[in-house]
């Protein structure tokens, strides 16, 4: 247990279930610690978990919520403590705090994505560098966006925690027991594609191994539509829809008997979670990828098929049953490739070690 007299104080829109084991592990390590998040993120189906100890607070939002502001959080204003925001331009009380204590010489810390989904050259960037810039220090998800930061802001405090979801503890792989099942593990929303994925597994069904199953995990505005498809198609035996799932026992179950993942959009998280159970991963090529996207190597632990093409990921699919030894023989290295730098112990140090003076920049 660290005990500081300087308070950590971590402020989220919401704090989600998969960051479970991260804020455990900073609870219980750091005394001097306490989570504040709201109810809903800016998309309605990210919300908080129930099971994460935390203060709420409220979050209202504006112009069809394009624009936070939080309520809750205004007595930590002066407070002489280490005050860790999310780097959100859009959130509004997080300028008023940025400014205010930036004045007061206060230790206010900025956490998420070093650019915006579009990019370090999008028009918005202008506004998140000022944002930057009024911070103390920021932390990013990756070696990667800290150098290209570092390049446009020498002078800053520039720290990189990886984005983790499970501890090195319970990071191992099995080899399947009598399947060979495809999973997909992420939110049922259009801009995830997750209907693109049972539409194209189903379409060369016939040619797949007799025991590879499509595993759907999670829960969305699109889960509807692909019962219905299932369904109308009698393909429930071949095609399980599972919901949203966030106990990590049945994961392992899940991920144990899965051959590959697959990220038919946008790759994030589901990278690294995948990876710490051993599971390769099919990937969207042509997508504006998450940061955890630097975890992967074509080859050892992911292959690439053609954006939105029914043809390319079928081909790839099927290159990978032909190649089964090869991709089962990797597991081992994948989740040892993951232990040494995607863990929850990698990323949460970061946070523990900010009571300190001088962090690595």
């Amino acid at each position: 247990m660290i005990e500081d007299k300087t308070k950590l104080i971590i402020v989220q829109t919401v704090v989600p279930d998969y960051r479970s084991e991260f804020f455990k592990l900073i609870s219980n390590t750091y005394k001097n610690f306490s989570l504040y998040g709201g109810t809903y993120y800016f998309d309605k189906s990210i919300v908080s978990s129930g099971l994460i100890e935390k203060k709420t607070i409220k979050n209202y939002f504006l112009f069809k919520r394009r624009l936070l502001f939080q309520t809750g959080i205004w007595h930590l204003l002066f407070k002489n403590v280490i005050l860790v925001l999310e780097m959100n331009p859009r959130i509004i009380s997080n300028w008023i705090f940025l400014i205010f204590r930036r004045l007061l010489k206060k230790e206010t810390i900025l956490w998420g994505h070093a650019w915006s989904k579009n990019g370090k050259n999008s028009n918005s960037e202008k506004v998140r560098t000022l944002m930057k810039l009024l911070s103390t220090k920021i932390i990013v998800y990756t070696d990667k966006q800290k150098d290209e930061l570092k390049q446009i802001m020498p002078k800053k405090t520039i720290l990189s925690a990886p984005n983790s979801l499970i501890s090195k503890n319970r990071m191992l792989t099995e080899y399947p027991d009598e399947y060979l099942n495809i999973i997909y593990v992420g939110r049922l929303t259009k801009h995830k594609k997750p209907f693109f994925l049972v539409k194209a597994f189903v379409q060369n069904i016939d040619q797949y191994p007799t025991n590879s199953n499509l595993i759907i995990v999670g829960a969305g505005v699109e889960q509807n539509r692909i019962a219905n498809y299932i369904k109308e198609n009698k393909i429930e035996s071949r095609v399980k829809l599972m919901g949203h799932i966030s106990n990590y026992d049945t994961l392992k179950k899940l991920y144990r008997n899965s051959f590959f993942s697959v990220s038919p959009s946008l790759a994030g998280l589901s990278i690294t979670q995948s990876f710490s159970f051993g599971v390769p991963m099919i990937i969207s090529e042509d997508e504006r990828h998450g940061p955890e996207i630097e975890a992967v190597q074509i080859g050892f632990n992911a292959l690439f098929f053609e954006t939105d093409s029914f043809e390319s990921f079928h081909e790839v699919l099927c290159s990978a049953f032909k190649n089964k030894d090869f991709w089962l023989q990797k597991r081992k290295s994948i989740v040892a490739f993951c232990e040494n730098k995607y863990s929850i112990e990698a990323m949460s140090s970061v946070f523990l070690d900010l009571n300190k003076k001088n962090n690595n920049t």
